[in-house]
């Protein structure tokens, strides 16, 4: 009587749980969205009014225009100031 042995990549194949796209746009969307309004928050008690509207309109053009340095070069633009003063 010969034993039939399994790999361990097979056993593993087996066990992988398969999800489907919409699953994992959903969780990636909560979790990006929840992380953006972390920064958000973080933002506006670190800046004054004005200049936290200005990053947080930044970051939403970034985020439209798929350019994460359009919000890059507004925080530069911040640190030059806060050097040149």
């Amino acid at each position: 009587m010969q034993k039939h042995t399994r790999s361990m990549l097979d056993e593993l194949d087996e066990l992988l749980i398969h999800r489907d796209k919409e699953n994992i746009i959903e969780s990636r969307a909560v979790n990006i969205i929840s992380s953006a309004i972390n920064l958000i928050q973080l933002i506006r008690e670190s800046y004054d009014v004005d200049t936290a509207g200005e990053l947080e309109r930044r970051l939403l053009n970034a985020i439209r225009s798929q350019d994460a340095q359009k919000f890059a070069r507004g925080i530069r633009k911040l640190k030059e100031a806060r050097n040149e003063e």
